[in-house]
This record gives C-alpha cells, sequence and structure tokens, in this order.
C-alpha cells in the first residue's frame, strides 16, 4: 500500500460510521509499512549527508584558502581594498600581518588534517560495499561530485537504474 493510498485510506476510515473489524486490520497493516518507509526515508537522509561530508569538507578547505590568498593578496597590493578612502603609501610594520597570517595558516593546516581525515573515512566506507555498481554510483555521486545523468552515461545504465542502484547502495551502507 502507497503512501498516497493510505493518505486516501485514512481519509476514507475517518467518514466511516459503523467501524470495521477487516478494515481495521488493513488499515493496521498499511500503517506499519508507513513506518518502516518512513523509518528507512529518515536512515537514508541521515546517509546522504554523512556522504555530503566530503563535499562540505573540499567547499571548507576552498574557503580557507582563499581567506588565505586574500589576507596576502590585500598585503602584496593594499590598492585592493576598494573602500574609497584614501591610503597612504609606504612602509608598515609587518609583524601584526604575519602573525594575523601565521595563525591563519595553522588554522587552516588544523582543519585541514581534519577534513582529510573526514574525506579518507567517508570513502573508507564506500568501499566496504559489496557490490561493485553500488561503489562506483557513491563514489561518483559523493566523492566525484557528478550529475545523476554524467554517472547514467557514464557507467552505460539508464538514470532510473542508477537511481535504483543507489537506493541499494544506501540499503547496505554503514556510517
Amino acid at each position: 500500500m502507497g503512501f498516497e493510498e493510505v493518505k486516501k485510506f485514512k481519509y476514507k476510515f475517518k467518514r466511516i460510521s459503523s467501524i470495521n473489524i477487516e478494515l481495521i486490520e488493513e488499515f493496521s497493516c498499511g500503517l506499519e509499512e508507513l513506518d518502516k518507509k518512513l523509518i528507512q526515508m529518515k536512515e537514508n537522509d541521515e546517509k546522504k549527508w554523512y556522504l555530503r561530508g566530503y563535499e562540505r569538507a573540499i567547499r571548507e578547505m576552498k574557503r580557507s584558502e582563499e581567506r588565505i590568498r586574500e589576507m596576502r593578496i590585500n598585503r602584496i597590493c593594499p590598492s585592493v581594498i576598494a573602500d574609497g578612502m584614501p591610503h597612504a603609501s609606504g612602509g608598515s610594520d609587518l609583524s601584526g600581518y604575519a602573525a594575523r597570517l601565521d595563525e591563519e595558516e595553522r588554522k587552516y593546516q588544523k582543519a585541514r588534517y581534519l577534513r582529510i581525515k573526514r574525506c579518507q573515512e567517508i570513502s573508507d566506507k564506500i568501499e566496504r560495499l559489496v557490490d561493485e555498481d553500488e561503489k562506483d554510483v557513491l563514489f561518483f555521486r559523493y566523492i566525484k561530485l557528478m550529475k545523476w545523468e554524467d554517472i547514467a552515461v557514464k557507467m552505460g545504465f539508464s538514470w532510473q537504474h542508477i537511481h535504483k542502484i543507489h537506493a541499494n547502495a544506501l540499503k547496505h551502507f554503514q556510517i
């Protein structure tokens, strides 16, 4: 019994004045199926969020690299600061800049280590799957960040079949 059928059944059930035992049994079976589907959906969402941790880690690294790059550019070319105010040209004490840059680089290195560790953990868990197609789909989707259509073309399957493989991969994937 599908989700829409259960919703329709609930509505019809409310309108029945005399309670029929057979309807109650059918309704309760439908609810058990619905509960199982909801639990599976919740687990799949948690697994997807975990797998997307790889993409989040990569994005965090890129943002950190960009902050460091901007700090260096702003120090080398102070005229890049486009606040519309005149700025003095001339030498200034670099110790404050060096300390800020050093601190940012230390934070970046520490965070980079943790992100690399997280990325490796996700990759290792994908590799634990038994089915090669399931590994490939998760790898292409969450590590290579490919679109569904591109995965289907690369693997030689239909878009729908890729989604079936993905659903099975999520069932077998262990966080």
